[in-house]
């Protein structure tokens, strides 16, 4: 059972941390458009985008990277087809030069792309359609970024996902997930087999967080968080992982170690955690483990949740972060649960209102929530059971913040994308 259960926690690892560059809502439409165009054949002349209320929110704001500071579904979708490269998955547009560049400004000119919205009850659901001549392409993408489950041309299906694909299924088991399977496989996992992943992360998430401290994007966020206390470790945390998230939102094409379908959550689940270990002089091998303690913890908390939702992902993956840091400090179990519980009673949710750059802020503010929990457990303080959402076990708040961010919000969100849309 425990070999069988490192099998599938690997395999999770290995779905769910892959890079992408930019924002990852326009960059699955990017994606998706570029994936029409090479079954289309040649230049569509005319593109229709259908995206569900949260793909909207989600790119509204949100510079492209590689664009040259383009912003909106449109860009996005005539970025994809004409320069991007479907073989590169999440970083399609790492192909786009200048000149696609001014082609896709022409065209967005000439209003070749059309928007529609598309009344779904899934979060992530869009369809690119693109025609040209007598012919005509349309690509589905359904519950996750690259989860394409049906593509036809000229009337004719010519893919169409398994019912597993459909119904927004996991391809890896995820049914084994719970705090104690967690920790026993980031306390026990050869090193080797999480090595390659992590240097990864590691090294990507790094970089741009780097960049992001330059200030030279949004409000330089990183830059004013350590201008007023530059030497406490928890102050470095939070300014590096909301600078590495200015920069992605600010249109960086730089690529990040994406977790849960997510930038920003890949971000902030890993910068605080390599912050802490540098500054701490933590061994590397600690890092690794506390690391996939913290991506899996990640993924377990948005299990409940969805990839997108009215709930800001922030506090799922900056609560995995807290986590990780007790983790590291060799806190028990209980302390463990004991920090992720006070971290959800003090920031049980902030809402989404799409991809932008004050995403930064939401990460720093829910990182404070974080570490707070870490600072009360590793005290042995913790708040009691059945206060407000608390239930007795973590696992059990985790599912009712879960429950609150898939159901309770649902109106919420659709109240956030009408004022968006009416503005």
């Amino acid at each position: 059972m425990i070999k069988q259960i490192e099998r599938e926690f690997l395999a999770i690892l290995q779905e769910e941390l892959i890079p992408a560059m930019g924002c990852t809502e326009p960059i699955a439409l990017a994606y998706a458009s570029a994936v029409a165009r090479r079954e289309l054949g040649e230049m569509p002349t005319s593109i229709v985008a259908k995206c569900s209320g949260n793909i909207v929110k989600n790119v509204f704001s949100v510079s492209i990277p590689n664009s040259g500071g383009m912003v909106g579904i449109e860009s996005a979708v005539l970025l994809g087809a004409i320069g991007g490269n479907d073989d590169l998955l999440m970083e399609v547009l790492e192909s786009v030069t200048p000149n696609h560049i001014q082609m896709a400004n022409d065209l967005l000119s000439q209003g070749v792309c059309q928007v529609e919205f598309l009344d779904s009850e899934i979060p992530l659901h869009f369809e690119i359609i693109q025609k040209a001549g007598e012919h005509h392409v349309s690509v589905e993408v359904r519950y996750s970024h690259t989860n394409i489950v049906r593509i036809t041309k000229d009337g004719e299906t010519v893919f169409e996902a398994d019912s597993n694909a459909f119904a927004g299924a996991a391809k890896t088991d995820r049914s084994k997930l719970n705090i104690e399977n967690i920790k026993n496989f980031a306390d026990t996992v050869d090193i080797e087999l999480i090595r390659p992943l992590y240097d990864k992360q590691i090294m990507c998430n790094m970089a741009i967080a780097e960049e992001g401290m330059t200030g030279k994007y949004g409000l330089g966020i990183g830059k004013v968080l350590m201008s007023y206390n530059s030497e406490g470790v928890f102050q470095q945390m939070k300014a590096y992982a909301a600078a590495a998230s200015e920069a992605r939102m600010g249109g960086c094409d730089m690529p990040v170690i994406i977790t849960s379908g997510s930038g920003n959550q890949g971000i902030a689940s890993s910068v605080p955690v390599i912050i802490y270990a540098r500054e701490k002089n933590i061994p590397t091998e600690k890092l690794y483990r506390a690391l996939a303690f913290s991506s899996l913890l990640t993924i377990f908390q948005k299990e409940f949740i969805g990839k997108l939702s009215a709930f800001c992902g922030a506090v799922s993956a900056t609560c995995a972060a807290g986590a990780a840091i007790t983790y590291i400090e060799d806190g028990s179990k209980e302390a463990i649960e004991d920090t992720i519980d006070n971290t959800l009673a003090n920031c049980p949710g902030v809402i989404c209102d799409g991809a932008k750059v004050s995403c930064a802020a939401k990460i720093a503010s829910c990182l404070d929530a974080a570490i707070l929990g870490h600072y009360l457990a590793i005290q042995g303080k913790a708040y009691a059971a059945n206060e407000g959402i608390l239930m007795q076990e973590a696992e059990g708040t985790i599912s009712c913040v879960g429950h609150i961010g898939r159901v309770g919000m649902r109106q919420t969100d659709k109240e956030i994308i009408k004022l968006m849309l009416g503005r």
